[in-house]
């Protein structure tokens, strides 16, 4: 469909067209998936993610302004901010659920076994991050271990965005064969 189709169609779904709305689902609903599946990586989050972002079309069609740019940049746009909000507040919720239990004493812990665990947990990563090059290595230290994202990151060492994603992909994946018992722990 020709881009000048689509904002058409999406000055359509601005005056509450339904069948327009279809049209413009049918034409730009694989490219939405597909952006909210790369940056989720998950099929179940990106169908939610994708039903948002369509969800967002129909209230906010009005907001599009075609001298702002193509129709389909407009909702990639969409989807891609309704992916990094989810990856946002999945990252939030396993940091809450990480402080809540550490700071959950009340529950009766098995302390000697607790301790014999985390040091074993410790020392499979620590192993596994002396198999690694040192440029993965220091990528995954700010990243997981000082709390960088991966632009921040990326700032720190000087080089590029995709780089950086690539040295912590790439030795993640290392870990994980070198550590097996690291998937299994963590």
């Amino acid at each position: 469909m020709h881009e000048s189709d689509l904002n058409n169609l999406l000055a359509r779904v601005a005056t509450g067209d339904m069948d327009a709305f279809a049209q413009f689902y049918d034409a730009t609903c694989d490219r939405v998936y597909g952006m909210t599946l790369r940056v989720l990586r998950d099929p179940g989050y990106s169908e939610e993610a994708t039903q948002e972002t369509f969800l967002a079309v129909w209230r906010n069609a009005e907001t599009y302004d075609p001298r702002s740019g193509s129709a389909l940049s407009w909702i990639l746009t969409l989807a891609h901010r309704r992916a990094v909000d989810r990856v946002r507040s999945e990252s939030a919720a396993t940091r809450r659920t990480v402080a809540y239990g550490i700071a959950d004493t009340s529950r009766e812990i098995d302390e000697v076994s607790e301790s014999v665990e985390r040091r074993e947990i410790a020392r499979l990563i620590h192993t596994g991050l002396e198999s690694l090059t040192p440029i993965q290595r220091q990528a995954i230290e700010l990243a997981y271990f000082h709390g960088l994202t991966y632009r921040e990151v990326a700032e720190h060492l000087g080089v590029a965005l995709p780089t950086v994603k690539s040295r912590i992909r790439d030795g993640l994946i290392r870990l994980r064969q070198t550590v097996p018992g690291l998937a299994a722990t963590g």
